[in-house]
């Protein structure tokens, strides 16, 4: 597994775009086959694997108390709701492996939030709609994430019990949490990567977990189908503060 504690770590030279708050995740993790995700995979990444599987995950969480450049946000857009779906890559960098994820889709409520992203890192950013309900105690509860696509609404969720633990060293949930690093392809050629820092969160177990909805829409029909099924895994995070450190450009 990747040195998670060098990873947290402030690279040199590096400015901070955004802080803020990522709390209450839902984390679906489903087994895909490579050759799905080939066209998505940045220019000078390659797809990260957990023990020989790759995996793509759906996620939702609440980002809260947002602030761009340490200075204070723009009204009523603070908090708000993020669902994505998103796989796993590495770069290696002479002998040392960066380990990252590569968005596929994320939905937010609002526009503004979705063009900035889209302006700053590329990202395929849309804006609809959302809820969420988070029902929890330290030993048990349930959390979900929901958008509405036309009349109806789509959206994950999860019931936990138990007491939450930091991810054991070299397990799954491990592997899900800890990409420090986020890559995405540019128009113009090469790709961008960007520093994400946070300390490694507690997680619970969930044995009932899923999606609900028209999954086909945004995902298209083989990634939908994928999606539509159990998850291989599913826990709930607790979160943390996150800073996400300004990109810069790769060949």
């Amino acid at each position: 597994m990747q040195d998670h504690h060098q990873d947290e770590l402030r690279q040199p030279g590096e400015r901070v775009f955004l802080s803020a708050e990522w709390r209450d995740l839902v984390m679906l993790n489903y087994k895909v086959p490579p050759s799905l995700l080939q066209r998505y995979v940045p220019p000078g990444t390659e797809l990260d694997f957990f023990e020989g599987r790759a995996f793509v995950s759906l996620v939702g969480f609440r980002f809260l108390r947002t602030k761009l450049f340490g200075i204070a946000s723009l009204p009523f857009h603070a908090n708000f709701d993020e669902i994505n779906s998103r796989f796993y890559v590495r770069r290696k960098i002479g002998g040392s492996v960066r380990r990252g994820v590569v968005f596929i889709r994320e939905i937010v409520p609002r526009a503004a939030v979705a063009i900035v992203a889209r302006l700053v890192y590329g990202e395929n950013y849309s804006s609809f709609p959302m809820r969420h309900a988070v029902n929890s105690s330290p030993l048990s509860g349930s959390v979900r994430y929901e958008w509405r696509l036309g009349s109806e609404w789509c959206g994950l969720e999860a019931q936990f019990s138990g007491a939450s633990a930091l991810a054991p060293e070299g397990s799954l949930e491990q592997f899900i949490t800890e990409h420090y690093w986020g890559y995405s392809t540019r128009r113009g050629g090469g790709a961008l990567e960007y520093h994400v820092s946070h300390v490694p969160w507690r997680v619970w177990a969930s044995e009932t977990a899923g999606f609900h909805g028209n999954a086909d829409a945004l995902y298209g029909p083989e990634l939908g189908a994928i999606i539509r099924r159990p998850p291989d895994s599913a826990f709930v995070a607790d979160g943390s503060p996150v800073l996400v450190f300004s990109g810069k450009r790769i060949s």
